[in-house]
């Protein structure tokens, strides 16, 4: 009988609170799958020195652990206070203006770092600033100036996000700082790039114009934070390799209510067009304090793992929070308790698809078989990791082992649920000798025993990239 395998994966984010090697090693130990390094904080330097520290305690602990880096994307935020903060009174007046002092903000008006904000808003509309916390009502603006009624009032400090509610702010997805950035990530070779606030497909392939100009393989994430994106997700979706649920920016746009019919599409959509997903934000916001997380983080956790999230992930909880490790322990506690029940393990077979590629073929009839006869594991061998990544999005609970001749492509597959990579050299041979080189490995790993079934997949031609066409079930000798 195999082992108990968590399916669904971690991603922590990687800062101050993790800077020390024992807590990175002891981060990965307790089921890190993927590390995200956050470009709107820090220095190139110190995310150079993480990453190679994140390679060298994976290759200790003989795991593969992927690397995400994940770019600022624009800044819009209002500019500072002369005494740092205010306090905004309901109903009272209160002026953004782009050009003045960005330093010299009051009770009555504040500066905006992003110039076109003026531009941007029409008379009516609402800005919701510090993730929503304080709203305002555009009553006019007039060149640089824009004037509003606080709707919302409360304590407003400097450098706070400005979002417009149900979206629509020009700002280009790429910046200059980002573009600088994508360089780094290659540099680094980095095996995910995610990029923030897309508004659509092209905003994706102009991302993935300037990673493969970098020289970067790396699998590109759309997160998914802007109303407008919302509009046309499978576009974005078909344009990326992953994408991510950012529920802080989304949810202040479209509003939180929202919120949970979204990222069960998203995930539903994700899933259905063979693209990984990510779901992100809060999710154990306070652990960052404290040892345990609230019940209701635990549901949140939970019900992502039943939507079908490929990935949970962390954010302060790690990079700057007391309780770093804990927090992934009690993440991975929780998926596995929720992958139990049964509607994470029932299949949802596509019964009125057509396969457009026979690797797809083999991977969705492999499900079948794995979820309908007594199947310990599949073993699929693979050169890009496409197979293991189609058989990864029918809901089961049969651990899928992605059998790979690449250390790139092991870590580009930790993030897909259910999927666990093992480094093999590829056979060259008849398919026993495949097979037996499976049932060898997974021996070693300690997932399966004598007498037990499970089903191998691989290519007429070993090594071939897409070519898989052959599903076979043997019985472990």
């Amino acid at each position: 009988m195999h082992q108990t395998l968590r399916r669904t994966k971690i991603v922590a984010t990687l800062g101050p609170a993790t800077d020390s090697l024992d807590v990175l090693e002891a981060l990965i130990a307790a089921g890190t799958d993927v590390v995200r390094l956050n470009f709107s904080h820090g220095h190139r330097d110190e995310q150079i020195m993480r990453a190679k520290k994140v390679r060298e305690v994976a290759s200790k602990l003989n795991r593969h652990v992927a690397i995400l880096a994940d770019l600022q994307g624009p800044k819009i935020r209002i500019a500072q206070f002369k005494d740092d903060k205010v306090w905004l009174k309901e109903g009272a007046s209160f002026l953004i203006d782009v050009d003045m002092d960005t330093t010299c903000g009051d009770e009555t008006q504040v500066a905006c770092i992003y110039k076109q904000l003026a531009d941007d808003v029409s008379t009516g509309d609402r800005l919701l600033l510090d993730d929503g916390r304080i709203v305002l009502q555009v009553e006019s603006h007039q060149g640089s100036k824009i004037f509003c009624k606080v709707i919302v009032g409360g304590e407003l400090s400097n450098n706070k996000g400005v979002n417009l509610q149900g979206g629509g702010l020009s700002a280009n997805a790429l910046t200059d700082k980002d573009k600088q950035d994508i360089q780094s990530a290659a540099a680094m070779e980095v095996d995910y790039i995610a990029v923030s606030f897309p508004r659509d497909a092209d905003d994706m392939h102009y991302a993935r114009s300037l990673v493969e100009a970098a020289g970067s393989h790396a699998h590109l994430i759309a997160k998914i934070e802007r109303a407008e994106a919302m509009t046309v997700l499978e576009d974005i979706i078909d344009a990326s390799d992953a994408v991510m649920v950012a529920r802080g920016d989304l949810g202040v746009e479209i509003g939180d209510a929202n919120l949970p019919p979204a990222q069960k599409n998203i995930i539903r959509l994700a899933r259905e067009r063979n693209t990984t997903v990510i779901t992100a934000t809060q999710m154990m916001e306070s652990m960052i304090q404290n040892p345990i997380p609230t019940r209701a983080e635990v549901f949140d956790v939970a019900n992502a793992v039943t939507d079908g999230t490929d990935a949970v992930m962390l954010s302060a909880e790690t990079s700057v929070g007391k309780y770093p490790v804990k927090t992934v322990q009690a993440m991975s506690k929780i998926c596995e308790q929720a992958e139990r029940q049964p509607s994470s393990i029932i299949s949802k077979p596509r019964m009125g698809q057509q396969f457009e590629r026979v690797d797809e073929a083999i991977a969705l009839s492999t499900m079948y078989v794995a979820n309908h006869a007594n199947i310990e594991v599949i073993a699929a061998f693979t050169v890009t990791g496409s197979t293991p990544l189609r058989m990864s999005r029918i809901s089961s609970g049969i651990p899928i082992f992605a059998m790979v001749p690449d250390e790139k492509i092991c870590r580009r597959v930790s993030l897909y649920r259910g999927v666990s990579p093992v480094l093999i050299d590829l056979p060259s041979g008849t398919h026993e000798d495949v097979t037996k080189a499976a049932m060898s490995k997974l021996k070693q790993h300690h997932v399966v025993s004598e007498g037990d079934m499970i089903i191998v997949t691989t290519g007429e031609t070993v090594g071939d990239p897409g070519g898989t066409n052959t599903m076979k079930i043997v019985w472990v000798e």
